[in-house]
């Protein structure tokens, strides 16, 4: 007998033997830990979406008000001539 029949065997005993208790509170547990990751996980997508939404309205009011594809004005004064 190879040890990986060995251990098949053994794993065959484990599964056909008696199966432990399961606490009756157990699923309800599981289901309210369930709810609770659900919860966190849809209030931190709301978080973020609503940081992207501030985020793209700031950066087009910022946009509007300094208008950064338009050519600063020049600070200096052409030379005269003809005077």
């Amino acid at each position: 007998m190879s040890a990986q029949e060995r251990k098949e065997q053994q794993v065959r005993q484990l599964m056909d033997g008696p199966r432990p208790a399961v606490p009756p509170e157990l699923g309800s547990q599981a289901a309210d830990i369930g709810r609770r990751r659900l919860h966190r996980r849809r209030a931190a997508l709301a978080a973020l979406w609503t940081v992207l939404t501030l985020a793209t309205a700031v950066f087009c009011v910022w946009a509007a008000v300094t208008r950064p594809w338009e050519a600063p004005p020049d600070m200096v004064t052409p030379p005269l001539y003809g005077w």
